[in-house]
């Protein structure tokens, strides 16, 4: 279930995968160089779960029990969101950090000072 970061401007629905009898979808993600940005209405901070290993991202969330009752019009299945992302090099896991703010959880994704790019200034003698 690993998905390799690329930028995608499509707009398709998220396929639905089943694992372990319950319904999940991939959420939809907007990557950005020191961040991801994850859509994930209806989850409360208790039920994420973010994990990096060996060079993986993964992340998993399970929303509330389903609403009651024989639903009148349905545009999206009830499910739990679950994705997998392969990292690049580089990554600083001991700095990762995540956030959720109005059903958007903010992965922030900080480089290792040993990748970042510095300028060396030039001396003269």
């Amino acid at each position: 279930m690993s998905n390799t970061i690329t930028k995608s401007t499509a707009q398709a629905p998220a396929p639905a995968e089943t694992q372990s009898q319950s319904l999940a979808v991939r959420p939809r993600v907007d990557v950005f160089e020191h961040e991801l940005l994850v859509v994930m209405p209806g989850v409360a901070k208790d039920a994420i779960d973010v994990r990096f290993e060996g060079g993986e991202l993964r992340l998993e969330a399970r929303r509330g029990p389903a609403p009651q009752g024989q639903p009148l019009a349905e545009e999206y299945r009830f499910a739990d969101y679950r994705r997998a992302f392969a990292m690049p090099e580089g990554i600083d896991s001991e700095k990762l950090a995540a956030e959720l703010s109005n059903g958007v959880l903010t992965v922030h994704l900080p480089k290792s000072s040993a990748k970042r790019t510095r300028r060396i200034d030039v001396r003269t003698s």
